[in-house]
């Protein structure tokens, strides 16, 4: 199988690309898509199937589960439970953005993303054609389209050249406005830490923290 390239320079290319990715995320198959950082994978969030293939095509283990993308904020509520304060805080601050979250999962969710030990990264991301795609689809386990070990993609180009034997489509956006990947930050416990530096800087955590008196707790030397 040889993916498909989805051009979006118009109206009526767009809309083909988006229906195109849609129909095959609901068939259980793995598409890339632009975000705000860099190019994505993704699967279905509640297919273990499709998220399992998604692992493999990177060629990665349950160990390391992808995080998951939503299209709107009201999203983590649905998949997110015991949030700290400062979690809405960040949220409203840098989403739509380059922040994923590390919260703790909602027991009643029917899905298997990995080895998550009851957690989920969440992320809404700040690409039109991104956030168009989650309204048809829902929530998608999305991770960097590259094979593990290389450079995430920052075009479809990239995103083909390591992915085209095992997506079926492929959303070309153009060149990913970001380049960086996200930062991530567990929000399981009272005060909130760096578990991935990227494209949001501490200091502008720590400016959105002031008001709950909290500074987010950075990894000590080597340890991400």
């Amino acid at each position: 199988m040889t993916a498909q390239r989805f051009p979006t320079e118009t109206d009526d290319e767009r809309e083909a690309a988006l229906d195109a990715a849609s129909t095959a995320v609901r068939r259980g198959q793995l598409v890339v898509l632009p975000t705000d950082t860099v190019y994505g994978v993704g699967a279905d969030a509640f297919d273990a199937a499709a998220v399992t293939r998604l692992l493999a095509a990177k060629g990665r283990g349950r160990e390391m589960p992808p995080p998951v993308l939503v299209g709107t904020r009201g999203t983590l509520d649905a998949l997110a439970t015991r949030m700290p304060d400062y979690v809405a805080t960040l949220t409203q601050r840098f989403w739509p953005g380059a922040l994923t979250v590390v919260c703790h999962q909602q027991p009643s969710l029917q899905w298997d993303l990995g080895e998550t030990r009851g957690t989920v990264a969440v992320r809404m991301p700040d690409h039109e054609l991104a956030r168009a795609l989650l309204d048809r689809t829902g929530p998608l386990a999305v991770s960097s389209a590259n094979l593990s070990g290389r450079p995430a993609a920052t075009d479809a180009d990239a995103a083909l050249a390591m992915l085209g034997e095992v997506v079926t489509a492929v959303i070309d956006g153009g060149p990913a406005p970001g380049g960086v990947a996200s930062t991530i930050v567990d929000a399981t416990g009272e005060r909130p830490r760096i578990l991935r530096a990227g494209a949001i800087a501490v200091a502008d955590l720590d400016e959105a923290l002031a008001e709950h008196d909290l500074t987010v707790e950075e990894p000590a030397s080597g340890d991400a």
